[in-house]
């Protein structure tokens, strides 16, 4: 699927040129596996962001049982 036409400054064609000479890649692959990765980065900031915005949010509920109650019922279905 092509999706955008990718305007490239001369020096980073001439990069992306070499590169795909000395790795045997066509310069697509190159900007499909750049894209991946950028693409792959930018999930994981993403998902790290939200992980870090759900710290701490039963902090302050009432409602739940303490750790202490959690454990002992646990140890009850053990034995």
């Amino acid at each position: 699927m092509t999706t955008a036409e990718v305007n490239l400054t001369d020096l980073e064609h001439s990069t992306l040129r070499t590169i795909a000479r000395q790795t045997g890649k066509s310069e697509a692959e190159l900007l499909h596996e750049a894209v991946q990765q950028y693409l792959a980065q930018f999930q994981h900031a993403d998902r790290r962001s939200l992980l870090q915005q759900a710290r701490g949010m039963w902090r302050d509920r009432t409602d739940l049982p303490s750790t202490e109650e959690l454990r002992r019922e646990f140890d009850r279905q053990d034995a």
